[in-house]
């Protein structure tokens, strides 16, 4: 077999590739209208697509890799993401892109999958810091492909960004291959087809209310209907779900407590993260003039950002060593207590552009160590044979969280404004608000992580199925 520290490597590349898609047209998406020739309603699919495809897929990967094998299942997501790329880069119009991006979301999986097979196949004494680096990937790849990305579309056309991310898919595919071994660990039964589609009905359908909601209307028929349908379907899911003998998710599982609070707390991490990924390029990106902007470029704006992911990536060893020394709740406090004040300190400092790259830096140690304990409080309390499917579950929550943020932030942000005619921009109270709301989410994961049990209390072994 090939040597550990290789198969971390590698995974840990998949990992920055995957997260790497969520930052990738940031650059170009305000000139998205002019360069596909379409609306600007129409445009806003380019990143909707990526993050519905993104929320369906990783459970339901998760459970494909359960059952026919984790690396087998990560290639096909590699895959997918090479041949989304291609089609996005060849397309001139805007349909085109769009499939592209949605294929694109579907590597999202790789890293809660990533991270399962790092349970099987890894020694004990390195399971936790492989854990934590692969977790700070899916910060690092955003935080470094922003200014990438935005030297790319400076210095050349805006389909190289596609062909970019395809030889990138087409070189990790190769990597995974090669490198990282076949796990034999599998879970008996058949897949369950019905289950699958039940939650990508019901999970577009509230994540459509949710990441549209802005624009359609939080009332319009459109988002009541989504809303209210997809909560419908997921209810009726849910039930089918606790009554068949092969289920997509086993929800006895997933309402363990230990399982449940971490679930709980992703959410309020993820909202707590995004908030910040929303606010503060906005904030530095704003002309100077407006009173609540710094007036940079795009490229100096990621820049000022860029580090939150660097110290996550830094951080991976002493959360590694944390976690296997006192137990990943410790960590999950940790990195609920920094993103608190993170947000506490910029409410009270944020007057210059230093100022704003401290709160990046403590927003990093925040979700650095809060990435990191999650998976390892999840992998502490499920089967070997379910790592896959709850990873999954664990990573649809946090998308579910980064989801409200950026529709509850982007609301803010869009009501609270000052100016005339279509020079209306955000206020500094809305960037007050950002980071109350922000910080407020951090409190709430910091107190769930109060009552998430730890040792012997938070796994209920089940005896695993024959493989």
């Amino acid at each position: 077999m090939p040597r550990q520290g290789a198969i971390v490597a590698v995974l840990a590349v998949a990992g920055l590739a995957s997260s790497f898609m969520f930052t990738l047209v940031v650059p170009i998406q305000a000139k998205l209208p002019e360069l596909l020739s379409a609306s600007r309603d129409d445009t806003a699919w380019v990143v909707t697509a990526t993050l519905l495809a993104a929320a369906v897929i990783t459970p339901i990967a998760g459970r494909l890799g359960d059952m026919y094998g984790k690396r087998r299942i990560v290639l096909v997501l590699l895959a997918v993401l090479v041949l989304g790329s291609v089609i996005a880069a060849v397309s001139p119009g805007i349909i085109g892109v769009i499939v592209g991006r949605a294929l694109q979301g579907a590597v999202t999986g790789v890293i809660p999958l990533g991270i399962s097979i790092l349970r099987d196949v890894l020694h004990e004494s390195r399971v936790d810091s492989a854990i934590a680096l692969i977790s700070a990937t899916l910060g690092v790849g955003g935080a470094l492909g922003l200014p990438i990305s935005a030297l790319v579309t400076e210095h050349s056309d805006w389909h190289v960004l596609f062909w970019m991310s395809a030889g990138l898919g087409a070189v990790v595919f190769g990597l995974v291959l090669w490198i990282v071994p076949v796990d034999v660990l599998r879970t008996a039964g058949r897949f369950d087809l019905l289950g699958a589609a039940g939650l990508a009905i019901g999970l577009i359908g509230v994540l459509l209310a949710v990441s549209r909601g802005n624009e359609w209307g939080w009332l319009s028929p459109a988002v009541l209907a989504c809303g209210l349908g997809g909560l419908a379907v997921l209810l009726a899911w849910g039930w089918l779900e606790l009554r068949i003998d092969d289920p997509l998710l086993d929800l006895r599982v997933a309402a363990r407590r230990a399982v449940l609070l971490t679930n709980i707390a992703s959410v309020a991490i993820g909202f707590s993260l995004f908030a910040s990924n929303v606010a503060y390029p906005q904030m530095l990106e704003l002309p100077s003039g407006t009173g609540a902007g710094f007036g940079l470029s795009l490229l100096a704006a990621s820049l000022i950002v860029m580090p939150s992911g660097l110290v996550m990536m830094v951080l991976s060893p002493l959360a590694g060593r944390l976690a296997h020394t006192m137990g990943p709740r410790l960590l999950l406090l940790l990195g609920s207590g920094a993103l608190i004040v993170a947000y506490a300190y910029t409410l009270l400092f944020s007057a210059e552009v230093w100022q704003i790259l401290v709160a990046n830096i403590l927003i990093g140690v925040g979700i650095g160590f809060g990435y990191a304990a999650m998976p390892m409080l999840i992998m502490r309390s499920v089967p070997q044979t379910e790592t896959g499917a709850s990873n999954g579950l664990n990573a649809l929550f946090r998308s579910l969280g980064t989801s409200a943020a950026a529709a509850v932030i982007g609301a803010v942000l869009a009501t609270m404004t000052a100016g005339q005619g279509d020079a209306q921009v955000p206020t500094s109270a809305a960037f007050q608000m950002s980071f109350l709301l922000g910080g407020a989410a951090a409190v709430m994961a910091l107190v769930v992580a109060l009552f998430i049990p730890t040792g012997s209390d938070a796994a209920e072994p089940r005896p695993s199925l024959p493989e």
